[in-house]
C-alpha cells in the first residue's frame, strides 16, 4: 500500500550507482524529492531525469535534494547518469524492497499486454521524514512545477 501525506516515508538502505550506501536517514535535517521511474534510458524516463537536471541547482537552492530510484542494476544507473550528465544518486532497488514498500511496484498494462512494473510516482519528505506530497500523475516536462507548486512561477 501506498504511504500517503503525514505519514512516515518507509526507511530504506539501498546502493547506489557507485555501489555506496544510501537510507533516508542521510537526508534527515534535509528535504528530499524521492523519485520513482520504470527504466533508465527510456524516453519518458530519460525526460523526467533531464528535467529534474535541469533545475537541480533551482531545487538545491529551494532546500531539496533529488534521489532516483529504480529496479535497474548499478552498472546502467552509471551508464544512465554518465549519457545525461545526471548530478543526484540514482538508488538500484534491484530486490524490489523500495519499490514495495512505497506501493509503487504493481501490475501495468501497456500496448494490450498486462507485466509487473513500477508506476512513476514522486515522494516530497520534510526534514523529519514525513511525507509532505505524494505524485502520482507525473508530467516529466513539468515535474518540478508539480514538485514545488507554490513556485511554479520560478520553475
Amino acid at each position: 500500500m501506498m504511504p500517503s501525506v503525514g505519514d512516515k516515508a518507509p526507511d530504506f538502505k539501498e546502493k547506489d550507482q557507485d555501489g555506496n550506501w544510501v537510507s533516508l536517514s542521510d537526508f534527515k535535517g534535509e528535504k528530499l524529492i524521492l523519485y520513482f521511474y520504470p527504466r533508465d534510458a527510456t524516453p519518458t524516463c530519460t525526460t523526467q531525469a533531464c528535467h529534474l537536471r535541469d533545475n537541480y541547482e533551482y531545487l538545491m537552492s529551494k532546500g531539496y535534494k533529488v534521489v532516483g530510484v529504480s529496479v535497474d542494476d548499478e552498472k546502467s544507473h552509471r551508464k544512465f547518469i554518465a549519457k545525461h550528465n545526471l548530478p543526484f544518486p540514482l538508488l538500484a532497488d534491484t530486490e524490489k524492497r523500495m519499490v514495495n514498500d512505497y506501493g509503487v511496484w504493481g501490475e501495468k498494462k501497456m500496448y494490450g499486454k498486462t507485466f509487473m512494473g513500477i508506476f512513476r510516482t514522486t515522494f516530497v519528505i520534510d526534514e523529519e521524514g514525513v511525507i509532505q506530497e505524494v505524485i502520482t500523475k507525473v508530467k516529466s516536462k513539468e515535474h518540478v512545477s508539480q514538485i514545488l507548486k507554490s513556485d511554479q512561477s520560478e520553475a
